[in-house]
């Protein structure tokens, strides 16, 4: 039980600062016509922090992360990512977002998986911090720890989604949203610049 509550505590410590992957999650519970269209966005965003946390707990990434090309690559690739997301949610427009503005299911997917895995500083937060907690048990205590990591992530997206469908719903005119995209787009053009700086 002790292994179980602090998995939630330290997943719910890490998931819950404004991040890239937060706000874009968010932002697609506000944008999509109906909550159900948000679902790929979470869905991915869940999927995505359950392998970075099963790697994290097994030590792989540790790993991967030696190689500095791989580093580069995955940083360079990323920076791309945020900048083009970046653009996509500044010319959104959330008062007339209808089936053909929303992202489809497959950009909705795209932006998803560059945001949780093309970040190198979100990987090192879960390496550094799930993964050298993880140490501390073993066995079923160990599993136990990595389940409460994992649940808290899935039950934080799919949350997001509900707060997003929630604004949108007190925000009829669409006027708040509008700031937030813009907020959220200087935001992650801020994060692809804060990437590039540790890249040069």
């Amino acid at each position: 039980m002790e292994a179980f509550l602090h998995g939630m505590i330290l997943a719910f410590g890490l998931i819950l600062p404004l991040g890239v992957q937060n706000v874009f999650v968010f932002s697609q519970g506000a944008t999509q016509p109906q909550l159900v269209r948000a679902l790929p966005a979470s869905i991915t965003a869940s999927i995505c922090d359950t392998l970075l946390i099963l790697l994290a707990v097994f030590g792989l990434s540790v790993i991967v992360l030696q190689f500095e090309w791989l580093r580069i690559a995955l940083m360079s690739v990323g920076i791309l990512f945020l900048l083009y997301m970046g653009y996509s949610i500044w010319r959104s427009n959330p008062a007339s977002t209808d089936n053909n503005e929303a992202l489809p299911v497959k950009k909705q997917i795209l932006f998803a998986v560059s945001v949780s895995l093309l970040n190198p500083h979100a990987i090192l937060d879960t390496i550094g911090v799930i993964g050298t907690s993880a140490l501390k048990y073993s066995g079923t205590e160990q599993m136990l720890f990595t389940a409460a990591c994992v649940l808290i992530s899935w039950l934080w997206f799919f949350g997001l989604i509900l707060a997003g469908a929630s604004l949108k719903r007190l925000d009829s005119s669409g006027k708040l949203m509008n700031i937030f995209n813009k907020c959220s787009a200087i935001f992650i053009w801020a994060t692809a610049l804060y990437l590039l700086s540790g890249l040069l």
